[in-house]
C-alpha cells in the first residue's frame, strides 16, 4: 500500500509517505513555505493544506497522486462536538469542522488526480499514537501516552499497541486540557501561543515553584488514568507580560510552579498506565512530549524501563502516523523509523550548481570534519548543512549551527546571532560511547527529547550548554547512523579534549530552520557566521 499522510487542521501542517509499511518521506510545511509552523492555529486558516509537502513527498517516491491507495487525514469530524458544548470559548471553531469535512474535495484539488474517495479520517489522538508506537524501534508490545491541545473532543489518550493494533484505554474530554493550560500560560508571560511553549520550559529554569498548591486547585490528576486542566486564573498569580518586555522573578516563579505541575500530572498518568499494561516500553506523542523536562522526569521516576518519544511529537507528527495507522489497520507490517532525517536532501553536484549560481566563493576541503573541527576549536561558528533535512522541530545535526562549548561566551554569542532572548540555552551533541560519564539522564538520546544532569567536573569544561539548573539538553550521536558528524566530533575531541560540540538549529528567530540551500545560503549572507 502506498499512502500519504496529512495534518492540516490546527498547526504544522505536513506530509508523510509510508509504502507497504516503510516510511519513505516526511516534511513540514514550512520548510516550504518558509512560514513558521506552517500557518497560525485559528479557524480561518484550517482550510490551508500541505500542498508542497505533499508534491514533495510524491515526487520524492516518483509516484502521482492517482498512484495513492490511500490518504490519511489526521482529524475525524465525526467525532468532534461544538466548542461551546466542550467549553471551549472558540466561536469560529465550527469553521474547523466544515474545512475538515470536505478535506477530500480540498486534498483533490490540491493534488491533482487524487481520487477523494481514498481519504480516511484518522482520528486525532490516534494519528498522535500511531506516530509513537509504530515509529520506535522495539516496542511491538507497548504503551503509548498522548497529550496536546486538542483533538476532536478529547486532550489525551492512553492506549497500547499489541502488534499491529492501538487499543485505547482512556481518554480526557474537554475542556481540561493540559496543553491548553500550558498555551494560556505562554501567552501570559508575553510569548506566542501555539508557538513558544518551549520558552516557558527554560524560563521555568530561572525560578521557583512557589504557586505550585495554587496551581494544584486547577490542574491535578484524579486518580482513574485522567485529570482536571482548566480555568486557571493567571492574572491572579502573577501579573501578565508583555511581548518584548523584560521577564521577572514572578514570571519565572510561575512557570516553575506550571512546569512542576505538568510533571507531577504526567507522573500519575504513566502510573495509571503501566498499572494497566505492566509493559517495560513506553511510547510519547503530542505536543507536551515535546516538553523534555518533563520526559525526563517521567524517565528519571516513572515505572517504564524505556522511554521514547517521536522526534516530531507535536501536530506534523499525525502525518506520519495518520499513514503508519491505515498501514497497520489494512494488514501491513510497519517498520520503525529509520531516524528523523525524512526531508529534502541534494546531491553535490547540484549544491555547488547553487553556489556557482549566487556567486558565492566556495572550497572543497580533503576532509571536511578535520576542516570544521579545526574552525570549531578555533572559536568559530559553523553553519552545518548535510543529507537530508530533519521532520520535527530539534535540529539533529542536519540543519545546526555549530560552536565551541569550552567558551562561555558562546551562548550569548549565539543567541545574538539568532535573535533570540538570552535565557534560551544552547544544546550539545556528545559521541554516544562519551555520553554516560558527562551526562545523567536517558542513552542514548538521539532526538534531543530530555534533559540531562551534568557531571560536576565537566560544568566547566563546557559552560556554553550548561543550562542554569545544571542541565543540557543533549543528543548523542552514534558513528554508525552519523559517520560523518561523529568524525567531526573525534577530531575536536583531539583538538581540544571536548568530545562535545554546540548543536543548535540553523536559523534565526522567527523563521524555520533552513531547508534548501537558498534558505542556508540566505542565513549565511545575514547572520555573522564564520564557515
Amino acid at each position: 500500500m502506498r499512502i500519504l499522510g496529512i495534518n492540516a487542521l490546527f498547526h504544522d501542517p505536513a506530509a508523510a509517505l509510508v509504502i507497504e509499511g516503510h516510511t519513505v518521506a516526511a516534511a513540514e510545511e514550512e520548510r516550504f513555505s518558509r512560514r513558521k509552523h506552517g500557518k497560525r492555529p485559528v479557524p480561518f486558516s484550517a482550510w490551508e493544506l500541505p500542498e508542497k509537502a505533499a508534491a514533495w513527498c510524491l515526487a520524492e517516491a516518483g509516484l502521482r497522486p492517482q498512484d495513492l491507495d490511500a490518504v490519511a487525514y489526521s482529524f475525524d469530524p465525526a467525532l468532534a462536538r461544538p466548542a461551546d458544548v466542550m467549553g471551549l470559548d472558540d466561536p469560529w471553531d465550527h469553521l474547523r469542522l466544515t474545512y475538515a469535512r470536505q478535506a477530500p474535495g480540498f486534498l483533490a484539488t490540491a493534488l491533482p488526480g487524487l481520487d477523494p474517495d481514498i481519504v480516511r479520517f484518522v482520528p486525532h489522538h490516534l494519528a498522535h499514537a500511531a506516530s509513537s508506537a509504530y515509529a520506535a524501534p522495539g516496542a511491538e508490545t507497548s504503551s503509548v501516552l498522548v497529550l496536546d491541545g486538542r483533538g476532536e473532543a478529547t486532550s489525551h489518550l492512553a492506549a497500547r499497541r499489541l502488534g499491529d493494533r492501538l487499543e485505547p484505554l482512556r481518554g480526557q474530554e474537554l475542556p481540561h486540557s493540559l496543553g491548553l493550560v500550558y498555551e494560556e500560560l505562554t501567552e501570559h508571560l508575553g510569548f506566542l501561543r501555539s508557538s513558544d511553549e518551549y520558552k516557558v520550559m527554560a524560563l521555568a529554569a530561572y525560578g521557583a515553584p512557589r504557586l505550585l498548591d495554587e496551581l494544584r486547585r486547577y490542574v491535578h490528576p484524579t486518580g482513574d488514568g485522567g485529570f482536571r486542566a482548566t480555568g486557571v486564573p493567571w492574572a491572579e498569580l502573577c501579573p501578565p507580560r508583555r511581548p518584548g518586555e523584560a521577564w521577572s522573578q514572578a514570571h519565572a516563579d510561575l512557570a516553575a510552579s506550571a512546569q512542576a505541575c505538568l510533571e507531577e500530572t504526567l507522573l500519575d498518568l504513566v502510573r495509571w498506565l503501566h498499572g494497566r499494561t505492566h509493559d517495560s516500553v513506553l511510547t510519547m506523542a503530542g505536543g507536551v512530549a515535546l516538553n523534555c523536562v518533563a520526559n525526563s522526569r517521567v524517565a528519571r521516576e516513572g515505572p517504564f524501563d524505556r522511554v521514547w518519544v517521536q522526534p516530531a511529537a507535536g501536530d506534523a507528527g499525525t502525518a506520519l502516523g495518520g499513514a503508519l495507522h491505515l498501514a497497520a489497520h489494512g494488514g501491513q507490517r510497519t517498520e520503525p523509523i529509520p531516524g528523523a532525517d525524512l526531508g529534502r536532501r541534494w546531491s553535490d553536484a547540484e549544491l555547488e550548481a547553487w553556489l556557482k549560481t549566487a556567486a558565492v566563493p566556495y572550497e572543497r576541503p580533503a576532509d571536511v570534519a578535520e576542516t570544521v573541527a579545526r574552525a570549531l576549536a578555533d572559536d568559530a561558528i559553523v553553519a552545518w548543512f548535510q543529507g537530508r533535512s530533519e521532520y520535527g522541530p530539534r535540529a539533529l545535526g542536519h540543519r545546526s549551527l555549530l560552536a565551541h562549548p569550552g567558551r562561555s561566551g558562546n551562548l550569548e554569542r549565539l543567541n545574538d546571532v539568532k535573535g533570540r532572548e538570552q535565557f534560551r540555552p544552547v544544546a550539545p551533541m556528545v559521541l554516544a560511547d562519551r555520553a554516560a560519564e558527562i551526562f545523567d539522564g536517558p542513552l542514548p538520546s538521539p532526538y534531543m527529547l530530555f534533559v540531562h544532569e551534568v557531571a560536576p567536573r565537566w560544568r566547566d569544561r563546557i559552560p556554553a550548554v550548561v543550562h542554569v539548573d545544571g542541565t543540557a539538553r543533549i543528543q548523542t550521536v552514534d558513528p554508525a547512523a552519523e559517520p560523518l558528524m561523529a568524525r567531526v566530533l573525534g577530531c575536536f575531541e583531539r583538538l581540544t579534549g571536548l568530545p562535545v560540540v554546540v548543536n543548535t538549529s540553523l536559523n534565526t528567530a522567527g523563521r524555520p530552520m533552513v531547508d534548501d540551500p537558498r534558505d542556508a545560503l540566505e542565513c549565511f549572507g545575514s547572520a555573522p557566521v564564520d564557515l
